[in-house]
């Protein structure tokens, strides 16, 4: 599952305001700023460290999609994972208003994104952190700040050479967890196989049948929409569009995504079976039925297909409680999609073995990291998931020094409280820095 601010787990967005410039600037710097983008990138220390005022810096945009709350603890977990913000080291924009800023922390340089308005105020409506350039750093280093996160954590970075998966560092990499929306992979590869096989092709035109809660793509459209299999797949990764997913479900079937998750290694397939929609999933954690998720939890497989499918009309996004995910964890060890990191792995080789294009091109629409992560990679698909209490992320990337295909996929489960995407997601970037070495 995916909350919408999850949706493409990318790092931390951020936005930022221009009136309080300068009076925190030196004259040297004041005179270097000839630009609305120099002058905001030159105020980025003073933001990060609270002396300039969230509301001066940031656009009513921003704000709007950042508040000042989110803004402080994405900034407090920057700097607990990579120390103080001491300088800009460099500052570029080809139009004045847009470019990259290199931003010295303590313990690295964290490459971000700014856009500024064009407005007289000249305040930040885009800030993104795209990635970190650690200073030594080690997998041991990473494995050591996952391994700090409360709740359970396990990683995985390996080599994949046709059948074969090359560990070069691990934690817990044979732990089930709660893995999200990255169960969509395994109707990804259901979907590549049964148009490899001939059943289909990405092109075939079919309605949107089936709607779900957290559809970034799908939401409010119109019942039976036609729309191509190859549009479906890319919403259903790109964005984890749930709609999407749950028509694929019922299209390709559930019995033959059970069967594909077993073919490609999966350790434990039985925690998944009934591979559940998401709309089912979302309703069974809510409080409209309390009284069919004890009986679902306690079934055998046998029970709960049956209690799914004696239910059918009732398990739809109308009787879905949405109230009920806005506090902390719901039902995260038995209600959800599974999978360990050697899990993940194994199903990366299989969906590198379909040699289908299209499948990789709907993999690397969003690739998790941005841009800079993504820089020494000449091709880096990924998938993530996310909900109250549970973030995965999973990637599969083609070196450009060597051509060698590795996986990086890490999870983080915590049942007593959310957990905090903007550490989650430097972490792994960091994986996937030191493989990318």
């Amino acid at each position: 599952m995916t909350r919408p601010m999850l949706a493409a787990l990318c790092l931390a967005a951020m936005a930022l305001p221009p009136s309080a410039v300068h009076a925190v600037q030196s004259p040297e710097t004041a005179a270097a700023a000839d630009t609305a983008f120099d002058r905001r990138a030159a105020q980025l220390v003073e933001l990060l460290a609270g002396r300039i005022a969230y509301a001066d810096y940031f656009a009513a945009s921003f704000q709007a999609a950042v508040p000042k709350a989110q803004f402080d603890a994405i900034t407090a977990s920057l700097i607990a994972q990579y120390g103080a913000p001491v300088a800009v080291d460099r500052a570029t924009s080809s139009d004045g208003r847009t470019g990259t800023v290199l931003l010295r922390f303590e313990k690295g340089i964290g490459t971000i994104s700014l856009e500024v308005d064009a407005g007289p105020q000249e305040k930040v409506s885009g800030l993104l952190v795209t990635g970190f350039t650690m200073a030594d750093d080690s997998f041991d280093k990473v494995a050591a700040g996952i391994a700090a996160l409360p709740g359970q954590t396990g990683f995985l970075v390996a080599e994949l050479g046709g059948d074969a998966v090359r560990p070069l560092a691990s934690a817990h990499a044979d732990r089930q967890f709660a893995t999200g929306s990255t169960f969509k992979l395994y109707i990804l590869d259901e979907l590549a196989a049964q148009i490899a096989a001939g059943k289909r092709r990405w092109s075939d035109v079919v309605p949107l049948s089936h709607f779900s809660f957290s559809s970034a793509a799908t939401a409010n459209w119109p019942k039976d929409t036609p729309v191509t299999l190859q549009t479906l797949a890319n919403w259903m990764i790109s964005v984890s569009d749930n709609g999407a997913t749950d028509t694929l479900i019922h299209l390709l079937g559930r019995d033959a995504i059970e069967a594909r998750m077993k073919s490609a290694g999966h350790s434990d397939p039985s925690r998944n079976i009934p591979l559940l929609t998401t709309v089912e999933a979302f309703a069974l954690k809510g409080n409209n039925f309390n009284d069919l998720r004890p009986l679902f939890i306690e079934g055998d497989d046998a029970a709960q297909r049956k209690l799914i499918e004696d239910n059918r009309t009732r398990l739809t996004l109308a009787n879905v409680d949405g109230v009920s995910f806005t506090a902390g964890p719901r039902f995260i060890d038995s209600l959800e999609w599974f999978a360990s990191p050697d899990d993940i792995a194994r199903l990366m080789v299989d969906l590198r073995a379909r040699q289908s294009k299209t499948l990789l091109d709907a993999m690397s629409i969003n690739n998790g990291v941005g841009p800079v992560a993504a820089a020494d990679w000449s091709y880096l698909g990924y998938k993530g998931g996310a909900e109250n209490g549970v973030l995965s992320m999973s990637l599969l990337g083609q070196r450009k020094s060597d051509g060698k295909w590795f996986v990086v996929t890490a999870s983080w489960n915590n049942r007593q409280a959310n957990v905090e995407t903007s550490t989650f997601v430097g972490l792994v970037t960091r994986l996937l820095a030191l493989a990318a070495k």
